[in-house]
Order: C-alpha cells, then structure tokens, then sequence
C-alpha cells in the first residue's frame, strides 16, 4: 500500500507543490523587496523636495529670513551629526561607499553594522533634515544605501543566497528608482559598485531594476529628471567646448574627490581625543561656512541645485562662477560628516562650470552644460559610463549621445591623471579597516586569557 500511496498523483502533486513553494519563496521575497525599493524611493524624493522647500520659505518669508540660515544650518548640521554618531553610526555621508564595503565583507556581523534597516531609515532622516538644514546634498547617493539594506533584510527573511549579489542589486535598484534612470542603475552596478561584474548577477540586477523602475513609474509618472534638452548640433567651436568642460570638468572634479579623502581623514585624526565632540563641533563650523555662502550667493547654493541644473540644461545661464561657489558648497556638506549624497550636487557643479564653458566659446548653453556635467561627474566618481548614461537618460539627449560620451571620457582620464583613488572606493576602505579593528577587538575580547608566569 505504502509503494502504491508514494507513486499516487496525489502524492506527486503535494511534492511539487512543496518543491514549488521553497522555490517560489526565495522569489517573492526578493520581488518584494524590489518594489519596497521603488517606492521608498519615491516617497524619499518627496519629502526631501517638502524639506528643501520648506528651508526656502523659511529664510525667504521676510526681511530678516534671509539671514536665519546662519542659525538653522549650523544647528541642523550640528544635530545631524549628533543623531548620526548617536543612534546612527554607519549611516554618514553618501551610503555608496557602505554598499560598495559591505560587497566586501563575508561576517553577517559586520555587514549588518552598514547595511540595515534601521541605518535606511536613519538615512532618509538625516538626508531629509540636512535638505531642511540648507546643506548642498542630494538623496540619490542615500538611496543607494537604502536600497541595500532594503535587498539585503529581504535576502534574510526570504533565505537567498549571495548576499554581495543582493546589495549590487539593491544598489542599482536604487539608483534606478531615484532618477527614473533603469539603464546607469545597470550600468553603475556593473562600473561603480562591483569594478568587477558575475555573470550570475545579470538576472537579478536586472530583476531589481525592472520591479523598482515599475513601482517608481507608477507612483511618480514617467519623467525626465531635467527635463528634454534641445536638439543641438555640434559647430567647431561647440566641440573645442566640450573638450575644455572633459578635461576642466574633470579638473575640479579630481580636486573635489582628492580634497575629500584627504579633508576627511584630517578630521577624523583631529576628532581623534574626543571623537563625538569635536565631529559635532566640524560639522556645526561646516554648516555656518555653507550659511554663510549661501546667504552671499542669495540661496543659490542651498539644496541640490536641481533647479539651477535643469535651467542650465533647458538653456538658461547659469552665473560665471556659480560652478565654484556650489563646488565650495557641497565640500563642506560632505566634509560636515551629516548623512547626504554628492550626486545631485555634482550634476549643478557640472552644469555651471559647462555654462560658464559656453558663455566663453559662445556655444549653446545647454550643451555646454550637459558637456559639463558628464566631465565633472565623471571626474568626481571616476565612472564613465556611468556619467554619460545617467546624463544622457535625464535629459533625454538622444542627439548629443557623442558629446557626453567624449565629456565623460575626458573628465575620467584627467581625474585619473591628477588623482589616482577613486573617491567612493577610498571611502569604503576607511569603513573596511573600521570593521576589521572591530573584528579584532572582539577577537581579543573572547580569547582566553594566559596564565601568569608566577602561576
């Protein structure tokens, strides 16, 4: 009887239906996740546009606002930092250099402490409190690591293997879903996050795109994220432009990325004796010079710098040393320590420095500034492709795909030339040798200890 039961339809068909469910388990879980992705991201975007917003009408609502910003922001960057070092440790600066470590790390331990859920949530705060703060800071590098944490708790509860897949994923899920960009999230997982690129993750790289991309079309619309740049073709002097804003671009980008790393880690040997302290006392002076910039630049530098972007890119001029002042700007967000990213700052950097490129070669403003921003950007993260894709996917410049590809290449070499590290991976390493120390202290911790040479 017990042959004939095992051989029954009935029992073949629960053995599917179990096999199917430890199958199918793993899957739903992960599509999940994705869609999570795609719509923290989305309700991200919003309310850090509510707080940027709010910071306007704030210092700009009468006679005297306009110099509120030399109390706000200093307070705000102060209490940013407090929060970070406080109750989110892990979660300062971009979150792209904690993805890109935590691909590295092989203890669950030691992942957990830069990739979590409760680090994403400390994330958007931080980055939506620093936006209400008037720091030159974007989301869209936040988001990265929020998508992270998001594949990564998903890959726990559902029991999925290949966690440094996951965070790939993760991180280009996010990047997809905060700039409407399905093909630079591909492309930055393959170039910025891995450096190096499995086989076996095409599929869920691309699975994760897809299911966040969706969740993030449905919810804010298809859109352009500066808009459609005029149809430009390029003359002469157009071209000898866009070589000035790759090479230039790419200048000032290698100056911003170099001045970073090595700012940063001054800061942190100088924080060294009393380390919350004096982060909090940086980040505090950080915030009054990026008040007082602002207010010298009547706001212009406060924020992202979307809209001076997106007006450059549509053919509005930008001021002759906009590009400087908001380089200045965004130097001391990120070097304050407070949770923000550098991505949406770097495309206004861009932008400014090619319109001011255009104004001197009398070329088109719009394409001066998409050439500027694809060499600048390409000069700060050191990415190329990912620089002209993402550019080339948010203006919706089809026609001027050669120009942003020679830009982008330009910047990347010349940074290259003048700084060698490329600023997200010198980043991950301070993150990487901070949990090596950690693993070793505990280590010591649990050894047993010796006996005496009296005993």
């Amino acid at each position: 009887m017990a042959p004939y039961f095992r051989k029954s339809r009935l029992f073949r068909r629960s053995r599917v239906f179990r096999v199917s469910l430890a199958v199918w388990r793993p899957r739903v879980v992960f599509w999940a996740g994705a869609l999570a992705i795609g719509v923290v991201s989305v309700g991200f975007a919003e309310a850090a546009d509510y707080a940027q917003h709010l910071f306007r009408a704030l210092t700009g609502s009468g006679p005297l606002a306009g110099y509120l910003p030399l109390a706000l922001t200093p307070a705000g960057f102060a209490l940013s930092a407090f929060l970070t070092l406080r109750f989110f440790p892990n979660a300062q600066g971009s979150g792209i250099p904690q993805a890109i470590a935590g691909r590295h790390l092989t203890e669950r331990e030691a992942r957990g402490r830069l990739l979590s859920l409760r680090l994403a949530v400390g994330k958007v705060l931080l980055t939506i409190l620093g936006l209400f703060s008037g720091a030159s800071i974007g989301r869209e590098g936040p988001t990265v690591q929020v998508g992270a944490s998001i594949m990564l708790q998903a890959a726990r509860w559902g029991g999925l293997a290949h966690a440094r897949g996951l965070i790939l994923a993760g991180s280009a899920a996010g990047i997809s879903a905060a700039f409407n960009t399905p093909l630079a999230g591909i492309v930055f997982a393959i170039e910025e996050m891995g450096r190096s690129y499995a086989a076996r993750s095409n599929s869920t790289v691309l699975m994760a795109v897809i299911i966040s991309g969706l969740a993030a079309l449905g919810l804010a619309g298809n859109y352009t994220y500066f808009g459609t740049a005029p149809a430009v073709v390029p003359d002469l002097n157009a071209w000898w432009m866009v070589i000035a804003c790759g090479v230039g671009g790419g200048a000032f980008g290698a100056l911003f990325s170099a001045g970073a790393l090595k700012a940063g880690r001054r800061v942190k040997r100088w924080a060294a004796p009393q380390p919350q302290r004096r982060l909090i006392l940086a980040a505090a002076l950080c915030g009054l010079a990026v008040a007082l910039l602002g207010i010298a630049t009547g706001g212009a530098t406060f924020g992202t710098g979307y809209d001076q972007a997106r007006g450059a890119v549509e053919g509005t001029a930008l001021p002759p040393l906009f590009f400087l002042e908001k380089l200045a700007a965004s130097f001391l967000s990120m070097l304050s320590g407070i949770p923000g990213g550098i991505f949406a700052p770097s495309l206004s950097v861009g932008a400014g420095f090619g319109s001011s490129m255009a104004l001197l070669f009398g070329a088109s403003v719009s394409l001066g500034a998409l050439s500027g921003m694809a060499g600048y950007f390409a000069g700060v993260v050191q990415a190329p492709m990912t620089a002209f894709v993402i550019i080339l996917e948010m203006s919706d410049s089809r026609e001027n795909v050669l120009v942003l590809m020679v830009a982008a290449m330009l910047g990347y070499l010349t940074s290259r030339f003048l700084s060698p590290e490329p600023l997200y991976h010198g980043l991950s390493r301070d993150f990487l040798a901070s949990a090596i120390r950690h693993r070793r202290a505990e280590e010591r911790e649990s050894a047993p200890a010796s006996p005496s040479a009296g005993s």
